[in-house]
């Protein structure tokens, strides 16, 4: 069965520094930028991802759930925290989710359960440094296929014919 990775949002985003910078200016920003990030990283990895945010009232989303690039984004309902949220997921899922979030509270409880966890900041590096060695290894194959379009291999011959090599086996020299 494939992972399920839990994402307390705003955890994630005011633990970044580059994320946090684009919250500060505007909210939607911010989870704009982490729904992009997390999008890219499915394309590599197409785990199931859920990212829990606080509070419906503060969003411009229609509902307390949506799919928004193949990422399922929940809101939390008042009275509940996106950290109980988070909380029933784990609980739900145990041992195929990856709950991520530096919210101590929320990673003894999902280690409770049996779920794996991680910090945010090395979430947010990790998924990082994959979109940059898929991306990189992906830009590097297409310049070689401009490249090259033969098989035809390029400067001079060094090995000498299977005709030659065999005469010359035959008699000995090699």
């Amino acid at each position: 069965m494939p992972l399920h990775i839990i994402i307390d949002g705003y955890n994630l985003i005011r633990q970044s520094p580059s994320l946090s910078s684009l919250d500060r200016r505007d909210i939607q920003l911010g989870r704009r930028a982490l729904l992009d990030l997390l999008a890219s990283y499915k394309k590599i990895r197409p785990h199931r991802i859920t990212v829990v945010f606080d509070g419906i009232s503060d969003s411009v989303y229609s509902s307390d759930k949506e799919k928004i690039k193949g990422i399922e984004v929940r809101f939390s309902r008042r009275p509940d925290s996106a950290d109980t949220v988070i909380k029933e997921l784990a609980s739900g899922y145990r041992e195929k989710a990856l709950v991520v979030s530096s919210d101590m509270d929320v990673v003894r409880f999902a280690e409770a359960k049996g779920s794996a966890t991680i910090s945010s900041v090395s979430f947010e590096n990790k998924i990082r440094m994959a979109a940059s060695y898929f991306n990189g290894a992906g830009m590097e194959s297409e310049e070689e296929e401009e490249r090259r379009t033969d098989t035809r291999k390029k400067g001079p011959d060094r090995r000498l014919s299977k005709k030659k090599r065999h005469n010359i086996s035959r008699a000995g020299i090699l």
